[in-house]
């Protein structure tokens, strides 16, 4: 029987077991004693956020092949407050080394979400606003969102990947897992089909 793992990752660990040679960060086999099971798709060590770790090889090649553009949402905390134009740029699809990037949702949030503190903390500086963005892509090209909301002018502070489709992170604190359950295992399982 296949398994399904969603787990939280923590700022500063990397999306894989295996450390890289000389590197400080920590890695998944820090949090995760499952044999068999690999991450279906990846987040820099500098995000935070969902990963779905699973055994299923086809849901894992339907996760990360980018031909299939499955939803991944992000909460972005950026520097300044962007305006209309730079979201609208932002929804329309940026140009990153040569290459428009996919039309994203993009909006505003109201409010700060609901997210634990990270460690270490972004450097806070008062004379610098910051808003938080909710962005749903469906490519995953290295470092996207960060690149997108830099060629706006409005760099990236901190990154939270808090869904992939309909699977969420909440009940999930940094460096805490729990297995896909019912409806959710129906759901993952469907991008085999599908998508």
């Amino acid at each position: 029987m296949a398994r399904y793992i969603l787990f939280y990752k923590p700022y500063g660990v990397l999306s894989q077991f295996t450390p890289e040679p000389g590197s400080t960060h920590g890695t998944l086999k820090d949090y995760l004693d499952i044999p068999g099971i690999y991450p279906a798709g990846r987040l820099d060590h500098d995000s935070e956020g969902l990963l779905l770790l699973t055994d299923d090889g086809a849901l894992q090649h339907r996760l990360t092949a980018p031909r299939f553009g499955h939803p991944r949402t992000y909460w972005v905390q950026v520097e300044g407050v962007p305006g209309e134009e730079a979201l609208e740029r932002l929804r329309r699809g940026v140009e990153i080394e040569g290459v428009r990037t996919k039309p994203a949702e993009v909006r505003m949030l109201d409010e700060e979400p609901e997210l634990p503190a990270r460690e270490p903390p972004i450097r806070y500086r008062k004379s610098v606003p910051t808003r938080w963005l909710e962005m749903t892509l469906r490519e995953g090209r290295n470092r996207q969102v960060r690149r997108m909301t830099a060629a706006v002018g409005h760099p990236t502070l901190r990154l939270v990947r808090c869904a992939i489709g309909e699977l969420g992170i909440g009940g999930l604190r940094p460096g805490e897992w729990r297995e896909l359950a019912g409806e959710e295992v129906r759901f993952a399982r469907s991008y085999e089909v599908s998508h």
